[in-house]
């Protein structure tokens, strides 16, 4: 949807870390050699169109993939202006499922931003409500992590194996419903949310093409499931932010920034 000029004014003033509020992890090529590493890059930015801003490495949490039955660590390298560097030695071929998640981080908003802050997560009439029934003096600080994924076909995956389709056991995921190596364009693309292992529903998900504008929003139903059709051909974010109260003293607000990175192919 396009912005008006007085949301894109205010856009500019929003904070570094929320107006790059999305985050990814991108391999360089979804397809690698058996026995050959995997090279990733994190990037952060408002809209899916390359690599815009560099993560420090500090801010890493955690870093591991797998494949099969088998969970290894990334390696973190050097960060740019634009990425943050991983590798990955998966110990045989498959689909080899990425995963990255940060440190918690303290937002803090001026009243006046809130609206824009909430339209562009695709924030719920209910957390609009909350937000409204808030009483003065309004503040908001939100304490955020942001958890991303992403999956690589290494060599040969062996028959039947269907191991990307197992969760990775973080606080919040998106879980393809459909090998995540295979996809082509033209492809209805399927995925679960889970937060602790269990279905989120009524969670806005945004799925978008690299370089493209409009994306498609769609809500989970209550197991958790949300699809859109694959309209292009090319590298796909699939990307939510769960948002909610928090009871802690210094807080009015938690969230989980959760993103998936998916390549479609060409149709047939």
């Amino acid at each position: 949807m396009k912005k008006s000029p007085p949301l894109l004014a205010l856009l500019a003033l929003l904070p570094a870390g929320l107006a790059a509020h999305d985050t990814w992890l991108q391999p360089v090529a979804s397809r690698v050699a058996a026995g050959k590493p995997v090279q990733l890059a994190l990037t952060s930015a408002m809209s899916f169109k390359g690599l815009e801003f560099g993560i420090p490495a500090w801010r890493v949490r955690q870093a591991f993939g797998r494949v099969g039955d088998e969970r290894f660590f990334l390696t973190v390298g050097a960060t740019t202006d634009h990425s943050l560097a991983f590798t990955a030695q998966p110990p045989r071929s498959g689909v080899v499922m990425l995963c990255v998640e940060l440190k918690p981080k303290l937002l803090e908003l001026e009243p006046e931003l809130i609206e824009v802050y909430l339209e562009e997560i695709h924030a719920a009439p209910e957390t609009r409500a909350q937000w409204l029934a808030v009483p003065a003096p309004r503040r908001w600080r939100e304490n955020y992590v942001k958890l991303t994924k992403t999956y690589v076909r290494v060599g040969e995956p062996a028959a039947g194996d269907r191991a990307w389709a197992e969760p990775a056991g973080l606080a919040l995921e998106i879980v393809p419903e459909q090998d995540p190596t295979a996809l082509r364009a033209g492809d209805k693309f399927s995925v679960r949310v889970l937060r602790s292992g269990l279905p989120l529903a009524g969670l806005p998900l945004g799925f978008v093409c690299d370089g493209e504008k409009a994306q498609h929003v769609v809500v989970t139903d209550a197991a958790g499931r949300a699809a859109a059709p694959l309209d292009h051909p090319g590298r796909w974010l699939v990307h939510g932010t769960h948002l909610r109260r928090s009871a802690e003293p210094d807080l009015e607000w938690e969230s989980d920034f959760v993103t998936l990175v998916v390549d479609a192919a060409p149709a047939r």
